[in-house]
């Protein structure tokens, strides 16, 4: 008895897992993306810049307010404690640097 009329034929056609399959994808996004203007920003310096400082202070708002209402009034304490403690060392410092150069 023969079962080859049973059994599935190959596909001519490899299946790729799925690290290959997002490796193409990735490929594709990268060949589509070089044709289009973002190269125009890391080509420009100063607007790549632009970008970046907008990008940090849209990140820096949205994280200020959020560490703010996570944290706990002991850790808020402290933090401003250190900053403070931080401010001050930088003014002593700089007064320090004064009273050398003028005794120096």
């Amino acid at each position: 008895m023969c079962h080859a009329g049973i059994m599935p034929k190959r596909s001519s056609k490899g299946r790729q897992d799925v690290v290959q399959n997002a490796r193409r994808v990735f490929d594709q996004v990268i060949e589509e993306s070089e044709s289009s203007e973002s190269l125009t920003i890391i080509g420009n310096p100063a607007l790549l810049s632009e970008v970046m400082r907008a990008m940090g202070r849209k990140g820096g708002k949205i994280g200020g307010k959020r560490r703010l209402v996570t944290m706990t009034q002991e850790q808020r304490r402290q933090v401003a404690s250190g900053a403070a403690k931080a401010r001050w060392a930088k003014e002593r410092a700089k007064v320090a640097r004064k009273t050398r150069k003028k005794t120096a």
